[in-house]
């Protein structure tokens, strides 16, 4: 698509979305570990997002007045419900993200059911709001949720990489109501910054990447993506991006997009409905 058009005549859209996965991925992959309910070094770091880095990047956000997707596990809402009222009360967005960090891929369609509407109803306790956007965990879902989150009611998703704009996800050969907003790999903070007790993927590289190149990446993705017009999605996770020296990289990446007066920055859900407004579906 050429020209795509954006609010206020505004020349490209920006969203800055957090996975708040807590430590619920550290219990995850120290499952098979023995011993592992008592790998407490390991869960403490993903517990540092909701103790210490939600409030930073909050405080960050407000601080450039920019409204921000977070997408909670319903595990972690639960253990950390003092957080989610206070990102909800603040303005931004709140998006299912599975119950306990699941990989949907291996869930039959009724498992994946019963996770994505426990976690609505834990949401929806916290708030008052039904979240309308999804995040699949660790970036796969089975062949059917697409519909099924559909049939439940989603707005959109913000799950898969194959696109820089939003798009309409297709379901039985027709465009359904379902919109997806697509990230990618490199606007992903974790994949470049999670230091993880495990051996690194793949063997050899750096366990965390040098901040100055992090940021510089993360500022000429965002320049490739306003100079042709489209939709960037920063997908980040609080327990990284909120540490006090990446919280500097965020900064950074605040203020250059911010001073832009034609840059239009959006949650998802805002994003999902202008796109649905401005783009109808073609059948």
């Amino acid at each position: 698509m050429e020209n795509v058009k954006w609010p206020q005549g505004k020349k490209s859209a920006v969203m800055f979305s957090f996975d708040l996965d807590g430590d619920i991925i550290w219990q995850n992959m120290s499952a098979d570990e023995p011993n592992a309910k008592k790998l407490i070094r390991a869960r403490s770091i993903g517990q540092y997002g909701p103790n210490r880095c939600v409030d930073m990047i909050l405080d960050l956000l407000n601080k450039y007045k920019v409204k921000a997707t977070f997408y909670v596990p319903g595990y972690v809402a639960e253990h950390n419900p003092e957080v989610v009222k206070r990102i909800h009360a603040e303005g931004h967005e709140i998006g299912n993200h599975g119950y306990t960090h699941e990989r949907l891929v291996e869930k039959s369609v009724e498992e994946q059911r019963e996770i994505i509407v426990k976690t609505q109803k834990i949401i929806k306790e916290l708030t008052g709001e039904t979240p309308v956007g999804f995040r699949t965990p660790s970036g796969d879902w089975h062949v059917k949720t697409p519909a099924l989150l559909s049939e439940l009611g989603f707005e959109y998703s913000s799950s898969m990489r194959g696109d820089d704009i939003p798009y309409y996800t297709v379901l039985d050969g027709e465009e359904s109501d379902l919109i997806e907003i697509p990230s990618k790999w490199e606007l992903d903070d974790y994949v470049a910054q999670a230091y993880s007790v495990y051996p690194a993927e793949p063997a050899g590289l750096d366990r965390i990447s040098c901040y100055r190149n992090v940021q510089d990446n993360d500022l000429r993705e965002f320049e490739g993506y306003y100079e042709r017009g489209l939709c960037i999605a920063y997908l980040m996770h609080p327990q990284i991006s909120g540490a006090p020296g990446r919280n500097l990289v965020l900064e950074e990446l605040l203020k250059t997009i911010t001073s832009r007066e034609d840059v239009w920055v959006a949650t998802g859900s805002e994003i999902a409905r202008y796109w649905r407004s401005a783009y109808p579906k073609k059948n």
